[in-house]
This record gives structure tokens, sequence and C-alpha cells, in this order.
């Protein structure tokens, strides 16, 4: 019997601030402004896409469609014409590990279980469709410890983003839509949607004009009951799409994860390494 959406949920959730430590921590944006790559977003980008090459802006804007085109775009044109996707991840990978073994906390006793369980989740993955956690699981791991859970955890969470981006697509839903119906679950504000996507209001009232139109969002923003159906079925889909690894592991495997990785997670949020709320919207697990 395949198991619920809710462990393939809980299973994320567990390890997903481990992986977001390398967008918290000033020393992957430190390296990348080494490289030339002086602004934020631009080294965001690159940092994420470097696996895959030098992407573009109409590629990248597919890849990443909760984000305005027009901050995508701007980005990795601008990257590539400073350093090449390479260097990017030759730089950010050890950078990474700088981050998690400061902020990490001093107990690491299940750390190579923990490993050991997430790699193998790894080989559970199918990458149809999944181009993030194609790439990124085609990076060689090194021998450390902590780049190998940084490594196994990025496959995980960009298969399962990949995952969301199909479901979210066959939802008929625009990723600034998806944003919207987001933030009408309270799980996440406006502000930080919107802020961190790159949205214009002109483009977020449009947005909410034709979800309104859809019957999805009531005038006040709020999801109406199609609405609300619409999301638990896309929630419902993300976690189908990312059932594949927790398959392989089995309950005994995903439980034994989360037994191991929780810790590390809720000690990276009590110690504000991973905010709450997020743009990812995780809440503490």
């Amino acid at each position: 019997m395949p198991p619920s959406p809710t462990l393939a949920r809980r299973f994320w959730q567990s390890f997903e601030p481990v992986h977001c430590v390398t967008y918290f921590t000033p020393e992957p944006a430190e390296v990348t402004r080494a490289l030339g790559l002086a602004k934020w977003w631009t080294g965001y980008f690159a940092g994420r896409v470097a696996p895959l090459g030098p992407v573009g802006g109409p590629a990248a804007a597919a890849l990443f469609f909760a984000f305005s085109p027009a901050k995508t775009g701007h980005a990795l044109p601008e990257a590539w014409r400073q350093v090449s996707p390479e260097q990017v991840l030759r730089a950010r990978l050890p950078a990474t590990r700088e981050a998690l073994d400061r902020t990490l906390p001093a107990d690491r006793a299940g750390l190579p279980r923990l490993v050991e369980l997430l790699e193998l989740a790894v080989t559970g993955c199918g990458f149809e469709g999944r181009p993030l956690a194609a790439a990124w699981s085609a990076v060689p791991p090194p021998d450390d410890l902590l780049t190998r859970l940084w490594l196994a955890t990025t496959v995980l969470r960009e298969h399962r983003g990949d995952g969301h981006v199909i479901a979210v697509a066959h939802a008929d839903l625009t990723g600034l839509e998806a944003g919207l119906t987001h933030v009408a679950t309270g799980d996440v504000t406006a502000e930080v949607i919107q802020g961190t996507r790159g949205w214009t209001d002109e483009e977020w009232e449009q947005a909410r004009r034709r979800l309104v139109a859809r019957g999805l969002l009531d005038r006040g923003g709020r999801l109406t009951k199609a609405g609300g159906t619409l999301r638990r079925d896309l929630e419902t889909t993300t976690d189908r799409l990312a059932a594949d690894p927790v398959m392989l592991l089995g309950e005994s495997g995903v439980a034994e994860v989360i037994e191991l990785a929780t810790p590390l997670s809720r000690h990276l949020v009590d110690t504000g390494v991973f905010p709450l709320p997020n743009p990812v919207g995780v809440p503490r697990p």
C-alpha cells in the first residue's frame, strides 16, 4: 500500500531547513560576490541552476515560474557574463558546508545514518520532467558528510519542487496565481511572496482578478470553496508526485529520517537561521 501524502510531506519538512541553509547564511552569498555576482538574487539563481549549465532567461522563467520572468531573466544572463556555472558550483558547495558546520547543533551522532538514508531515498527518485532534480543528482558528492547531506536534501527537495511545478501547470495556474492561492491559505503572507518573487502590484492585481473570475478567490482574496478544493488537490498531487523516494524507504525508513533530521531542522529554526514565516511556507518540523 503506498504511503500517505502526509508522510511524504513530513519527510520533506523534516529536512527542508537543512537544504535552505544555503539561502539564509552569509557564506554562500559571500563566495558568489567574490566571483563577481554582486546582487544576492543573481547568486541565488546562478547557484540553483549551476549543474544545468548557462541557463538563459526563457528557460529560467520556465524553471522558476513562481518568480517574475523579469527577475529571473535579468539575473541569469547577468551571472554568466561574470562567471561560469562550474565556478559557481565549485565555490558554493564548500561555502554551504562551512555554513552547515557553523549552524548545525554540535550533537551530530546520527549524521552518518541520516546521510545514508537520504542518499538511498535519492535512488528512488524518477527524474522525468524534473530538470533541476536531475541536474543536481549528477553532481558527484565529495567525501565529507555535511556536503553529502546537503546534496541529498537538495536533490530530494528539487525533485519535490519540480513535481510541484508539474502539479501547478496541470491545475491550469500560473506561478503567480499559485502564489496568490498559497497566500490565501494563510500559511505565508502576500508581502513575503510578492516581495521575494518580484511581481509588480499591477501583475499581482491582474492575477487576483483572474482568480476571482474563475471563482477560486472571493473579492477579499480568500479562497472560495472551489479554490480550497483546488488548493488541497494541488498539495495532494505534489505529495503524490514526491512519493517515490518515500515508497523506496518505506514507513520505517521515513520515520527514521524524520527522527534524525527533525532535531537538526528545529535547531536551525530555533536559532533563527531558518526564518518563520519563510517564502517556502515550511513550518517548524
